[in-house]
């Protein structure tokens, strides 16, 4: 099993003290503003259940984050291959903080490590980044990782209900060489 260390955060498996802190940060409606209802403690461990089963398949997947200093679990952060059904193809960055840790540059630390994992190791040509049209924190650490977006990519998400999330944003990243 892959993990990613950076300077403050370990990028690791999931552990199954990671569950209810999990199951918190997906039952708060600021964590979850962008991206739809508040999961049920259910839903959010079968999500991180099926987190470690991509990670064990392929080698990478959304790794879930650490403060290394303290063990304390935060978020996730990683690589997944874009859903069928999308207007697009590749493998896509994405990350989910705890709000207690949002504003430390956490998410642009870890982010910056997964693309360089992505880039270095996978050897991918290019990563993309989505999130909806609204949501700024998330396209401000886009903008701090040297991704692009063109406004001719924005897009309705498929797989999001008509309504202020489903107009979504694409970013893109090739690799700094």
């Amino acid at each position: 099993m892959t993990e990613i260390r950076t300077r403050r955060l370990l990028l690791r498996d999931w552990q199954e003290s990671d569950l209810a802190p999990w199951a918190a940060m997906n039952a708060d409606p600021e964590v979850r503003e962008h991206l739809g209802p508040l999961l049920t403690p259910e839903q959010a461990t079968a999500s991180a259940r099926r987190f470690q089963a991509d990670l064990a398949r392929d080698g990478f997947g959304f790794w879930a984050v650490e403060v290394r200093d303290t063990g304390e679990f935060i978020g996730f952060a990683g690589l997944d291959r874009v859903d069928p059904g999308m207007p697009f193809t590749g493998v896509e960055a994405g990350w989910r903080l705890a709000r207690a840790a949002w504003g430390h540059g956490y998410a642009t630390e870890a982010a910056r490590a997964v693309l360089a994992f992505g880039f270095d190791t996978i050897g991918l040509a290019e990563i993309l980044a989505v999130t909806t049209a609204t949501n700024l924190r998330s396209q401000a650490v886009m903008g701090r990782l040297g991704m692009t977006t063109d406004p001719a990519d924005d897009f309705d998400d498929p797989s999001v209900p008509a309504g202020p999330l489903r107009r979504s944003v694409l970013y893109r990243k090739r690799p700094d060489r």
